[in-house]
């Protein structure tokens, strides 16, 4: 991933945090065809880079992301038949799959408009910090689209609950950040200044714990949404074992008993 140079967005590595920056601000920051693939191909990519251990998804220009460019997407897509639509709507959603795929926990840094698949994309971060004046939308409603959008339906309900997410998806309504926050979209708000740094410091704090366990929370975070409790704790038990065979494990255990704080590698 170090010599990774997307052509569609702004991509720097530092002290095993990604960050990744939606990067045409004149338009605060539309996504098309090409960056939905790229920013797919490198979330897949991220699970098997050694050098990221943690992932902040940003925009430039004080906007997160304003969803498919009109021009370059709904245009075209108002002219497509039912196999390329259904090809297109595919990939959006294999974006969000990459990213509950992989292992790294994403904060998004969420600042002024965050609509339509900027709205997805924050949902399907893991940590999500937000400004004042950042305006959640989930709008696919207010362009005679259902709200059932990548995976909307499934995960904004188990975040903010039924009922909210039910009136977000109906109304297609923008949430403001300090109702992101009372809701539980936003884990906190930051002003927009220190919006950056909050979500780099977030990131780089968990860089230091076992990167490998936070792996497998992500991993079991995503998959007990379909499991019974029962197949829960038994899927929880063979992760938590799998860990205790880890040099992290040991590490915590040897730090405790000489009253001093573990330093993890990983493995």
């Amino acid at each position: 991933m170090a010599a990774h140079a997307p052509t569609h967005f702004h991509w720097e590595v530092a002290a095993g945090v990604a960050t990744v920056t939606l990067n045409r601000p004149e338009r605060k920051n539309p996504l098309t065809f090409e960056s939905y693939a790229e920013l797919r191909e490198t979330f897949r990519a991220l699970r098997s880079a050694n050098d990221v251990h943690a992932v902040v998804l940003t925009g430039a220009g004080g906007n997160f992301c304003s969803g498919g460019d009109v021009h370059e997407i709904i245009a075209p897509l108002v002219a497509m038949e039912a196999p390329d639509l259904l090809r297109f709507t595919r990939m959006t959603g294999d974006l969000v799959l990459a990213m509950r795929a992989c292992p790294q926990p994403i904060v998004a840094a969420v600042d002024g408009v965050c609509a339509g698949a900027g709205a997805i994309m924050a949902m399907a971060s893991d940590l999500r910090i937000g400004t004042a004046r950042a305006k959640t939308a989930f709008l696919f409603n207010r362009v005679g689209l259902a709200g059932c959008d990548m995976g909307a339906c499934a995960m904004l309900p188990r975040i903010i609950g039924q009922g909210r997410a039910s009136e977000l998806l109906f109304t297609g309504r923008s949430m403001s950040g300090e109702e992101g926050e009372r809701w539980g979209f936003f884990n906190r708000l930051a002003s927009p200044d220190a919006l950056l740094n909050e979500a780099i410091v977030t990131a780089t704090a968990l860089t230091r714990g076992p990167t490998f366990a936070n792996g497998l929370t992500k991993t079991m975070l995503h998959q007990e949404w379909g499991m019974t409790i029962e197949q829960a704790i038994e899927a929880e038990a063979q992760a938590q074992a799998l860990c205790m065979l880890t040099q992290d494990f040991r590490a915590a255990y040897h730090a405790f008993v000489a009253k001093e704080q573990p330093v993890f590698t990983g493995r």
